[in-house]
């Protein structure tokens, strides 16, 4: 692939009603593909790997014009200041992940991200912004593209900023790796749509659409620290 296995971070995935970290196989588990740029299919209670890759905008772009997979090795994202997270979520199951920010700011390596999967039948999001020297993002949506829900999450909250009018960021200065007091790592819900190898449809996007962003978000921040603690204790 285009980004070295040395660019790796620290993550931690968790599913919406369990906190086993779904990094290793398991007894229902039938995917044995582990690498998120190789193509596989899925059925309900796999396990499903994928990426996301942190760096420019402009790194995602072959001859400044096309968004290609960071598996695409006409990308040079293995020779720039990229970094790459991996996961294994339960197919069609409400996922909380993390990217331990500690050691890590999305800043320092061009500020976006890209989620993707496959090769030959490759998916991948639109980059998507995370962070500059300002202001950062740390709540995502994900179904393989990212949802921006029009920062309504944080209507009316002082300690946060409406970019876009898409994004609820915090400024950059009150992160803990940056002399704040906030814990800064990115937070992502990842969902499923569509159906499986056998045509059965996954319902845990339509669960999400039928939840308030907030209330993940809460329960989100509810479970980080503890997670964050457990990681680091093993790293």
């Amino acid at each position: 692939m285009a980004i070295p296995v040395t660019s790796i971070l620290l993550i931690a995935a968790v599913t919406f009603l369990s906190t086993t970290p779904y990094l290793v196989e398991s007894s229902s588990d039938n995917n044995h593909v582990f690498s998120p740029c190789a193509d596989t299919t899925v059925q309900e209670s796999d396990g499903f790997t994928f990426g996301i890759a942190f760096a420019a905008r402009t790194a995602f772009f072959f001859n400044s014009s096309v968004q290609l997979s960071p598996c695409d090795r006409r990308l040079s994202l293995s020779s720039s200041n990229s970094q790459l997270s991996v996961f294994r979520p339960k197919v069609d199951e409400i996922s909380l992940l993390t990217v331990n920010s500690s050691s890590f700011s999305p800043d320092s390596v061009g500020g976006y991200m890209v989620a993707f999967a496959g090769r030959k039948y490759a998916a991948r999001s639109i980059p998507a912004f995370v962070a500059n020297s300002t202001y950062i993002v740390t709540s995502f949506t994900l179904n393989l593209y990212w949802k921006r829900d029009s920062c309504s999450s944080c209507s009316g909250k002082s300690n946060f900023v409406c970019l876009n009018n898409q994004d609820c960021a915090m400024r950059t200065n009150t992160c803990k790796n940056r002399g704040g007091n906030v814990d800064c790592s990115v937070g992502i819900q990842l969902a499923f749509s569509g159906t499986d190898k056998h045509e059965s449809v996954f319902n845990s996007w339509y669960e999400v659409k039928n939840l308030r962003q907030y209330s993940l978000f809460g329960l989100y921040k509810n479970l980080k620290d503890s997670l964050t603690s457990q990681y680091n204790s093993f790293f």
